[in-house]
């Protein structure tokens, strides 16, 4: 096939297949990872409130209300369904994490067991997951934005230049302007960001627990009967599509570069934050449901603050208490899963699949500053101008592909590489991975035609980038196949 340092695939018959199917060595990902001029600055409690801060909120203040028509009071179930599903991923996760300390968390994976291809379809899956994921969370930023204006100051603003696209808007100036601001802390640093992380983490958490203490004194058991109005069928597109909330776990895994002790810390991290972002959803969805029927759900925007309006009285304080640590929240998610987006395509382009520009990082901050302007441009063009529902399922099915070729990743590197360290392993496994890519599957089959359609438009497009710069420029091209 060629030596190291020669084009090995020139002249060969199987040049494509070969090319498609080569891998990354682990020595090589482990290797890339200890020389990353990223700058090493987190613990496991900064980890950890990362993993919190990109997933605690999402569905809670922002899906909440488009899910719970779905499934009725079932919604309670369907955030254990998907918080199982993902606990199996975050599973897997931790053991590869420990093993591929890196920034391109699946997509490194990946690219170490399942190949370039796979590797690239779970690198664009990502891109999807975490670009998509802050934008919808930037739009629903802009509706608690609007709430908090008219408890405060009885005025909001003007519904075409603040409401979601196809709501009676235009251009959403005030989620575009969320994905400017974070941008400009991520800039400045990740010890900085992690910082600003954990203060807004610490008034999102103090914000949910007093939502659950107030709407706990309205409380009616008789909302959760019938449990499933809408059967199964309706709790499991409800679990489909509150998915969206619990891709924040993963964000840890993208900061491998920048953990202190990446391997103990990382597993550690991405299990703490995933048990305590679950606990907090189906405790704030059991207090929402028993306040207000779930048929009044249909239409809400700010949900939470709603729930106590319509339900609890006491005029506008609590609403506002929570208002505000809804717009804390929502910033905190789209802060930390910018970072993750930005770590994703740093790796992709270090191994050569997207232009060298994503790579650079800034002698003095340890940023990629071009980086992180480019992406934070185009999140911000989205949220401006495409609707949440479409966004929050579009999100879901690429969280869903990226977290099934995870737990394959697992089942292959066991067999591959039964002696390499590992520093968290997966119990029963293969049985455990292989029922998280089972859960994953059954929840894809709930997704609808029209996200299906726009995923697949997604990965066409990808794979015309990938067949057109990914694989000529590969670094991999002037090498012997891992």
């Amino acid at each position: 096939m060629g030596s190291v340092g020669t084009r090995p695939w020139a002249g060969q018959e199987r040049t494509r297949t070969d090319r498609l199917t080569r891998r990354q060595a682990m020595g090589t990902l482990v290797g890339e990872a200890a020389a990353s001029p990223l700058k090493r600055t987190m613990g496991v409690a900064q980890l950890t409130l990362l993993s919190v801060g990109a997933t605690l909120g999402t569905g809670i203040f922002v899906v909440l209300g488009q899910a719970v028509p779905q499934a009725g009071p079932a919604i309670v179930v369907s955030f254990v369904l998907a918080g199982v599903t993902a606990l199996f991923s975050a599973l897997s996760y931790a053991e590869l994490a420990g093993m591929i300390p890196g920034s391109g968390s699946s997509y490194s994976y990946a690219y170490a067991t399942l190949g370039e291809l796979v590797a690239w379809v779970c690198g664009w899956c990502l891109i999807l997951e975490y670009g998509v994921s802050v934008a919808a969370v930037a739009v629903g930023w802009g509706q608690y934005v609007n709430e908090l204006l008219n408890l405060v100051f009885g005025v909001t603003l003007p519904d075409s230049l603040s409401a979601p696209p196809g709501a009676g808007s235009v251009l959403n100036v005030p989620a575009a302007l969320i994905v400017v601001l974070a941008m400009v802390v991520l800039l400045r640093g990740a010890k900085e960001s992690a910082v600003a992380n954990t203060v807004m983490v610490a008034v999102k958490i103090a914000a949910l627990v007093l939502f659950c203490a107030v709407a706990f004194t309205a409380f009616r058991a008789g909302n959760f009967h019938p449990l499933f109005p809408l059967g199964a069928a309706g709790m499991s597109a409800g679990a489909a599509s509150l998915f969206f909330s619990y891709i924040g776990f993963d964000a840890a895994s993208t900061a491998g570069e920048e953990a202190r002790n990446p391997q103990r810390d990382l597993p550690r991290a991405i299990i703490l934050s995933l048990v305590l972002v679950t606990a907090l959803y189906v405790l704030v969805a059991v207090a929402a449901l028993g306040a207000m029927p779930w048929k009044q759900f249909a239409g809400t925007e700010a949900t939470l603050s709603e729930v106590l309006v319509r339900s609890v009285g006491g005029g506008n304080l609590w609403p506002i208490l929570l208002s505000v640590g809804a717009v804390v929240a929502t910033t905190s998610v789209v802060l930390t899963v910018q970072y993750g987006q930005i770590r994703i395509l740093f790796a992709m382009s270090r191994d050569g699949l997207v232009p060298p520009l994503f790579s650079r990082v800034h002698p003095r901050t340890g940023v990629p500053r071009a980086n992180t302007v480019i992406v934070s441009s185009f999140i911000a063009v989205l949220a401006a101008l495409v609707p949440l529902g479409s966004l929050a399922d579009a999100t879901s099915i690429g969280t869903l592909f990226a977290f099934m070729l995870v737990n394959l990743a697992v089942v292959l590197l066991r067999r591959r590489s039964p002696g390499a360290p590992r520093s968290f392993r997966v119990p029963f496994s293969p049985f455990t991975p292989l029922l998280g890519v089972g859960f994953c599957v059954y929840m894809l089959g709930s997704l609808g035609t029209d996200t299906w359609v726009a995923f697949g438009t997604w990965m066409a497009a990808g794979l015309v980038i990938y067949g057109l710069y990914g694989i000529r420029h590969s670094k991999l091209d002037r090498q012997e196949p891992a």
